[in-house]
């Protein structure tokens, strides 16, 4: 009886410690086959809201422009910093800064983090959004136009309410996953998750095929008041 006894407790000693390990990841789920990714819409149709939409929404909640870099340190405290984390990556900024209201830095995060769960749900390899532009200034805004012909120096990034994300690049989580994910079936993922978030009037989004990006305004509800 003592000898089943002693057993016993070895024997839930043992499963505690794998327990344990499973915890701290010693232990990892084994990923099921790769589900078939498509996305059954159109880019340049589904993500087709114009400039002038993302603009009102972006001086309805959005800061006061400011024109130089000097400026903007005045209303830093109306905005987040935003910073590479788990869910998204935001790259080298040359022409504006990683700031945005809260409800924009919210919006963000959601977008890094429902794209992650929608590849894990189709057992693919996780990886993280590219951020390539933020806030800008004025002055940011007209030295891009000389650059960009195609950059608005009528800018809904002015506000602090808009981001774009790149549909062409993508940083992997783990780089020891054997399984690669290309960028064309990222997109659709990426894709599927703005369309959820747009059909809740979460955001506005224009498919930009020249800059290889989802351009990105968040939207508010209007207040009973």
């Amino acid at each position: 009886m003592k000898e089943r006894k002693m057993y016993g407790r070895r024997w839930m000693a043992a499963m505690c410690v794998i327990g344990l390990l499973c915890l701290v990841g010693g232990c990892k789920e084994k990923r099921g086959e790769l589900k078939r990714i498509w996305y059954n819409g159109s880019y340049n149709r589904d993500f087709n809201d114009l400039n002038d939409l993302h603009l009102k929404e972006a001086k309805r909640i959005g800061i006061q422009p400011a024109t130089s870099r000097e400026e903007v340190e005045k209303i830093k405290e109306e905005m987040e910093e935003i910073q590479t984390n788990d869910y998204y990556e935001v790259e080298k900024l040359t022409h504006s800064i990683p700031y945005l209201v809260p409800s924009a830095a919210r919006l963000l995060e959601d977008i890094g983090r429902n794209f992650q769960d929608s590849l894990c749900h189709l057992n693919a390899s996780l990886y993280k959004i590219k951020v390539t532009s933020v806030t800008r200034t004025i002055e940011d805004v007209k030295k891009l136009g000389k650059r960009n012909l195609n950059a608005s120096r009528n800018s809904a990034h002015r506000y602090g309410t808009t981001f774009d994300v790149s549909w062409a690049r993508y940083t992997k989580v783990d780089e020891s996953d054997t399984l690669n994910i290309d960028k064309e079936r990222l997109k659709m993922v990426l894709a599927m998750v703005l369309r959820d978030l747009k059909r809740e009037e979460r955001c506005y989004v224009k498919h930009e095929r020249k800059q290889g990006c989802f351009h990105i305004t968040v939207r508010e509800k209007k207040s009973d008041s």
